[in-house]
This record gives C-alpha cells, sequence and structure tokens, in this order.
C-alpha cells in the first residue's frame, strides 16, 4: 500500500524527532524529562500564524462628540461601559439579563452623577463619541444593538465615552497634588470610564475624547486635569501620553493589594490658564 505525502512527512518527522530524543538522552547525566514538542502537531502549532486583520476604518467627518445629556444616550454609554469593563463567557447561563443588570446600575449611578445629586462631585459630564448607526452596520450587530440611540430621529451608536469629574478626589483612587491650597476642588477634575469600543480601536476614538473633555474642562475654570491608568495597560499610557498628560505619581502596592487590581498611575495635564 503507497503512503500519501502528509503520512511520509510525519514518518520523517517521527524519525527525526526520535534522532532528536536520543541525543538529549545521551547528553543527559542523569533523568530527563522529555516533553512531547517533536510531533507533528507541535510543529504545525509552531508554525507562524498570519498577522490579524487592521481594524475596520470609520468617516471620522460623521464622528461627533460631545456631552450626553439625554436618559437615552446616557443608557447607551453605561451599555458600551459594561461591554469594555466586564468579560463574559458566551455560553454562561442568563448572559443577557447580567448584562443587563450591570448595565441598569451604570445607568442609575451615572444619571445620579450628572444630575449633581453624588456627594463628593461638584459637576460630572458623560461625553460620548458617536457615530451613525449606518456608518457601523456592517461591522458589529452586537455593538449596534447594545449601544444605538435615537438623537432628533437619527439613529446613532455610541462608540466611545468617558466621564469628566470635578472633585478633590475619586473614591478609592490615588488623590491628585495639583493645585495645592484653597480652591483645589473647584479646578481640579479627573477623567474616568474611559473606553472605545473594542472593534474600533485604533480609529483616534479616544483621542477625541480626551481632547473634547479637555475643552469641556476649561469653561469649567479647570486648571488640573488627572486621569488614573493601570501600570500595565500600555495603549492607554500611550494615548494619555500623546494627549500631554505626564506622571505623577503610582498607586501603592498595599493599596492595590486591598482592592484586588493593577496597580495604577497617576497621570496630570495643565490646562491653559492654570495659575503657576
Amino acid at each position: 500500500m503507497s503512503l500519501s505525502p502528509i503520512h511520509l512527512l510525519h514518518l520523517s518527522l517521527t524519525h527525526h524527532s526520535t534522532q532528536i530524543a536520543a541525543s538529549l538522552l545521551s547528553l543527559s547525566e542523569g533523568p530527563c524529562i522529555l516533553l512531547a514538542a517533536f510531533n507533528l502537531q507541535s510543529l504545525l502549532l509552531l508554525t507562524s500564524a498570519p498577522p490579524p486583520p487592521p481594524p475596520p476604518q470609520v468617516d471620522t467627518s460623521l464622528l461627533n462628540v460631545a456631552e450626553a445629556f439625554s436618559e437615552d444616550q446616557l443608557w447607551a454609554a453605561s451599555c458600551l461601559r459594561v461591554r469594555s469593563f466586564y468579560n463574559f463567557t458566551p455560553t454562561a447561563y442568563a448572559i443577557h439579563d447580567h448584562k443587563r443588570d450591570l448595565a441598569q446600575r451604570e445607568f442609575e449611578a451615572l444619571k445620579e452623577r450628572v444630575a449633581g445629586k453624588r456627594e463628593g462631585f461638584r459637576r460630572v459630564s458623560c461625553i460620548n463619541a458617536t457615530l451613525p448607526l449606518s456608518e457601523l452596520s456592517s461591522f458589529s450587530d452586537d455593538l449596534c444593538a447594545e449601544c444605538k440611540f435615537s438623537d432628533n430621529g437619527e439613529d446613532r451608536v455610541v462608540v466611545g465615552t468617558l466621564d469628566l469629574n470635578q472633585c478633590l478626589r475619586l473614591p478609592d483612587e490615588i488623590t491628585g497634588m495639583k493645585p495645592e491650597g484653597i480652591g483645589a476642588d473647584f479646578l481640579r477634575a479627573y477623567l474616568s470610564n474611559v473606553c472605545v469600543a473594542k472593534e474600533l480601536h485604533r480609529n483616534g476614538l479616544g483621542y477625541s475624547l480626551v481632547a473634547k473633555s479637555k475643552i469641556v474642562a476649561q469653561d469649567w475654570g479647570i486648571t488640573d486635569l488627572y486621569v488614573h491608568v493601570a501600570i500595565d495597560n500600555e495603549p492607554a499610557k500611550n494615548l494619555y501620553m500623546k494627549s500631554s498628560f505626564v506622571y505623577e505619581m503610582d498607586e501603592p502596592a498595599w493599596q492595590a493589594r486591598f482592592l484586588d487590581r493593577p496597580r495604577r498611575l497617576l497621570l496630570w495635564t495643565g490646562l491653559p490658564g492654570m495659575q503657576l
């Protein structure tokens, strides 16, 4: 019976792997544990995979970055945050109900902050980046279904969001040092909940969100703007450095352990008009 080319390849690889294993054993002075690194499957797994496809490019001329006020848009922003900050197993039981419950909790808290009802916050603005639904319908049905809202009769999708918080400090976060003295709670602000739909990373949406937040902060009279970022989140750190943030301090290791999360860096940028 003749052998197919794949059988011949397998026999050849097996022969060579046996020779390599024998050579390793002859070089070893003691017991040697050989991993199954020479079989055909392992060799096939080691072959280089094709590079991932580039992210879909969106028409940024259709992008709108603005403060959100309607409950419809605040709900869409809450849904995007749940998609971005939580990992879900697709086969998990009642995953839809769980995601909706998380979104509902964020929605209620966001409404409270924006309405000025949360103690410790002088003012909070939700800033969203949105695109027309028609621009995204071919990218992700899931994103369009979960983060859609209606704006003057046009269906749009929240593709990026953040909060701008005018306050002295954020709960469970390290506190900025600038400005010092009286008036710090008026002049200091923090960015939080910064996220962009994973399907649309590397489209400049995060940079546009941060740029808009600086404009709003200046309108409020803010002179010192802060953001916290996980120490191992290189893409986020690159975004903020590109947006003129600089390192101020990092979170103590004990605090990160206590809160069961990666350590965070505190980054700062001064806005025009800052009193030195």
